[in-house]
């Protein structure tokens, strides 16, 4: 193949184009492979594309390829689909959120939950066993210590458990050994002060965020309310917390070690990150663009990675309210992306990750950003080998971020947020929320296998060539159609992709699927498809005489305007084209005749409108005009004889194909009346004071009469018998002594309307 021919419709001016006019573009095949795949698509090149043609669907970015479902299948950030590891369900527990997770050495895992707070033991068989229970909102910290013992700390009683991690009967609060508690640690000097004038100290929030073990096995415990960083020397019995570091952020929410032995923490507030030094001096490494810093990881060479959420131009989300237990209320002020967690929202701008070099001090590199996600909640990160994973919500993504920006999304899971991350013996362990669930990240997947969104092709459609970005392989692709918008219903099987073609049926609807084999890898998908054509609908039709309407906008003067609507309008039902319900303007003339019309072409063709004529007992439609592209038409209708008609539209869809494809659809008006000619006064004479006339007109009823005498004000009067219904009237009246007539002679003269504002005059002179 030494090139590809690509047809672009493109408008070269304002005015619309045949359908036949396009422009040819002829691109070498090795410059186009990757421009076509990079989402350059015609509609980028030139706007609008019409309608006519064969289209091309495409899924090459990786915003595309996330509309579908991967199974075992990354999303690389240059758009290629490859293998992932798979996603191994270990327990679905009763809680809504899993916040924290651990592993001891020989693979069981420990989770931490919340409503309710408990602690669940996940052996080899998969079943939970309660360990621990807590009357706290939840746990949110598990970890395995040094020494075998599991730690798991509450919120929002601040406080931290030892608990013995076999235990076949569940503990509880009453007989866990506390080894920390942050009501009773000892307080900073200002903290102290601050409940000491507080009428509600007795309902004080506290939070255990974090916990992390240092080389000689001491814990050390985040904290929030105040945000500082406690020791433990968990080895000794009693031993009395020391506040290693203390912030005036108000949430230290996670900790890391460097390989220097420093600690690194994030806090929420002003999302610093800071290095924490042996005897806890502190030193602020990077001031994050966004308040909160979620998650600390540390890489094998160094390099400090941080997540931050949450605009700092914004007001935080405001406090939670939470019925504790007993009687007292508790203000539980967390950082938004706990709020964001147990309200299910995202937060503004979503996340960002940081890579900090470990050699900044000595000139390195500043701090960069390595990915943003601005529908995601970063809660966890852990560093790895072949890059940091990342979880997020409010999707429930997995990601894998390399430090020069490159990422793929790994894994969804079927819960909105991803809250933990734990290396296990087999893999990585992550906790979900809404719902609580335990998952396992494994090095295999039983398959790998990517299903794409579904096509809409508007209307019946017949399938063709599917277009594979050069460089892919090791890759099977079959597709599937149907003619309801959900596949499980009456779609057709699964068709392997046949000689590089569609062999699924024609249909409205379509999807495709991909399964990669060892060192699989697939690029941008492209399928061609050719919507059958349907013929155009003609919606609505009204015809209104006496009225003229010009697609410019004309002067107002001292015209009178006509409004034109369709029944549609008044009857709130609406119609098919998206104007029907709006009103055309037109101003008010009896000389002319006004058709309005609403179609609609499910392809999206360009339409066309023929108008023809018929009068009463006539059998041929005569052409009025045609090539019209307006949905509108006025006509002077004084070029007609005076009678009845009917007008028939006649849509057509030629512009959009060739002669023999196009397609027409028709409506006919209900029958109107043409009426120019005058309605004739005869008979009029005058006997004593009574005077009568006749009118009479030769196509619509007699509207109205009305006389005046000596050129004096005009009088209305009724016919004989008072309804004036007929083409024929007969009046008779009775001047009045009340108009003063004097002896002499006097001038009498009457005028007579149809129904469509014809007037009819005579006069007479008489002598009293």
């Amino acid at each position: 193949m030494d090139g590809w021919r690509i047809t672009i419709p493109c408008p070269i001016s304002s005015s619309r184009l045949n359908g036949s006019m396009r422009r040819e573009f002829l691109l070498n095949y090795s410059y186009l492979q990757r421009w076509v795949f990079a989402g350059v698509t015609a509609a980028a090149v030139c706007a609008p594309v019409m309608a006519q043609g064969t289209h091309l669907w495409t899924q090459t970015r990786a915003e595309d390829f996330e509309k579908g479902t991967p199974l075992g299948v990354s999303i690389e950030s240059n758009g290629r689909l490859r293998e992932a590891p798979g996603i191994k369900e270990l327990a679905t527990t009763p809680s809504t959120f899993v916040w924290s997770v651990a592993a001891d050495k020989n693979g069981t895992a420990f989770v931490g939950t919340g409503s309710p707070g408990t602690v669940l033991r996940i052996g080899s068989d998969g079943k939970p066993f309660t360990v621990f229970e807590t009357k706290d909102l939840a746990v949110q910290v598990v970890r395995v210590g040094p020494d075998g013992a599991l730690y798991v700390a509450t919120i929002p009683s601040g406080k931290v458990y030892k608990l013995n991690p076999a235990a076949t009967a569940k503990q509880d609060e009453s007989n866990a050994t506390v080894v920390f508690d942050l009501a009773q640690a000892g307080m900073p000097a200002d903290a102290k002060d601050a409940d000491k004038n507080d009428d509600k100290a007795e309902a004080k929030s506290r939070y255990v965020w974090d916990l992390s073990f240092d080389n000689a096995g001491r814990l050390y415990v985040a904290t929030g309310g105040p945000g500082a960083v406690w020791r433990v020397d968990v080895s000794k019995s009693n031993t009395k917390p020391e506040l290693f570091f203390k912030s005036d952020e108000a949430h230290i929410r996670a900790l890391a070690w460097d390989a220097k032995g420093n600690l690194i923490a994030g806090s929420d507030g002003s999302g610093l990150v800071y290095r924490i030094d042996a005897s806890g001096k502190g030193y602020v490494l990077f001031e994050a663009p966004r308040r909160e810093i979620t998650a600390v990881s540390v890489g094998a060479n160094g390099t400090i990675f941080v997540a931050d959420v949450g605009d700092k131009t914004r007001n935080p989300l405001p406090p939670l309210p939470v019925q504790g237990t007993g009687t007292v209320t508790i203000t539980v002020v967390q950082p938004g992306s706990v709020q964001a967690a147990n309200a299910s929202s995202s937060l503004p701008e979503g996340s960002e990750i940081y890579a900090i070099d470990p050699k900044q001090d000595a000139g390195g590199q500043a701090p960069r950003r390595v990915w943003a996600g601005k529908d995601e909640v970063v809660y966890a990160i852990a560093a790895a080998q072949d890059g940091l994973l990342a979880l997020s919500g409010n999707r429930g993504r997995v990601f894998r971020i390399r430090e020069d920006g490159s990422f793929a999304d790994i894994a969804h899971l079927e819960a909105q947020q991803g809250l933990a991350l734990a290396s296990a013996k087999d893999g990585v362990l992550i906790g979900t929320g809404n719902t609580g669930k335990v998952v396992a990240l494994t090095a295999n997947a039983d398959k790998h296998e990517y299903q794409s969104d579904v096509l809409d092709a508007g209307a019946l459609a017949r399938f063709g060539r599917v277009e594979i970005e050069p460089g892919s392989s090791g890759y099977t692709v079959w597709t599937r159609s149907g003619n309801v918008e959900q596949p499980v219903r009456g779609w057709s099987e699964w068709a392997a992709v046949k000689n590089g073609a569609v062999a699924s049926p024609a249909g409205r609807y379509m999807q495709w699927k991909a399964q990669l084999s060892a060192g699989g890898v697939l690029g941008g998908v492209g399928v061609n498809y050719l919507p059958v054509n349907s013929a155009p609908v003609m919606d609505e039709l009204v015809v209104v005489p006496g009225a003229r309407w010009t697609p410019q906008p004309q002067g107002s003067g001292q015209q009178q305007t006509v409004n034109i609507t369709f029944p549609s309008a008044s009857s709130g039902s609406g119609g098919f084209d998206s104007g029907s319900s709006s009103t055309l303007n037109a101003v008010k003339d009896k000389t002319a005749a006004t058709a309005r019309w609403a179609a609609h072409d499910d392809n999206g063709d360009d339409l066309t409108f023929a108008l023809y004529l018929r009068g009463d007992g006539e059998t041929v439609w005569r052409l009025l005009k045609d090539g019209i592209t307006e949905k509108a038409y006025s006509f002077d209708q004084t070029l007609l004889p005076d009678g009845g008609y009917e007008l028939k539209v006649v849509a057509s869809d030629a512009p959009s194909h060739t002669p023999g494809d196009a397609l027409t659809g028709e409506k006919v008006s209900d029958r109107f009346e043409v009426d120019t000619a005058p309605p004739v006064v005869n008979g009029l004479a005058v006997s004593g004071m009574n005077f009568r006339f006749d009118v009479e007109d030769a196509v619509s009823a007699i509207e109205k009469a009305e006389y005046s005498l000596d050129a004096g004000p005009w009088q209305y009067v009724e016919p004989v018998g008072n309804l004036s219904d007929a083409k024929k009237e007969h009046y008779e009246i009775t001047i009045p002594a009340s108009a003063g007539l004097k002896a002499g002679e006097h001038l009498l003269t009457v005028r007579a309307y149809d129904r469509h504002d014809n007037v009819g005059v005579a006069k007479t002179v008489f002598v009293k």
